[in-house]
């Protein structure tokens, strides 16, 4: 459920902040909201960060869907929150390039994603909500696999400690029943 409810949010989220996008902002003008520090600047990309693969939107569209299908298949793996939360906001990020990749024009599959967050003392990019939860999932799923948390909630050295555990107790029990 934390899962699912994450990823409608996210997805609502960044549907409705593309749809003001389109109705308010003009396109491919800076729109300073802090200065040079923020700036909304909307543009509709076919490609994929820096507009790379333009040419390509459909693989995009083939590796987000790949991607859904991978998340929503581990999520019956989660028995933790944290992993709950972290999947529940990827996905939701994932499904809303997604919706764009096969709702937007110029077409079905190939569709181009709206943008319109630009920061450019930091990168010379421009990215949109989806982009935020998918960046921040992947590397909260790093820090997660780095740190040995497991989908279950256990720990790698939890489960390393648990099977030394069990192993010694197998040893005490073949001891005892050799009268050791």
């Amino acid at each position: 459920m934390i899962v699912a409810s994450l990823a409608a949010i996210v997805l609502a989220a960044d549907q409705f902040v593309k749809h003001l996008t389109i109705e308010n902002l003009p396109k491919a003008e800076a729109v300073p909201v802090l200065g040079e520090f923020l700036q909304l600047y909307y543009i509709r990309n076919s490609g994929a960060a820096f507009s790379i693969g333009s040419s390509m939107t459909w693989i995009f569209t083939i590796a987000m869907a790949v991607v859904v299908g991978v998340i929503v298949w581990k999520t019956f793996e989660v028995r933790s929150r944290l992993w709950a939360v972290v999947l529940g906001c990827l996905l939701g990020g994932v499904l809303g390039n997604l919706a764009d990749r096969l709702l937007r024009e110029p077409g079905f599959a190939v569709g181009h994603v709206v943008d319109m967050i630009s920061m450019p003392w930091m990168l010379p990019a421009i990215f949109n909500v989806a982009d935020i939860f998918i960046v921040s999932g992947m590397i909260s799923v790093a820090l997660l696999v780095v740190l040995g948390m497991r989908l279950d909630g256990t720990r790698e050295r939890d489960h390393a400690k648990s099977a030394q555990d069990s192993a010694a107790d197998g040893h005490e029990d073949a001891a005892a029943s050799a009268g050791i």
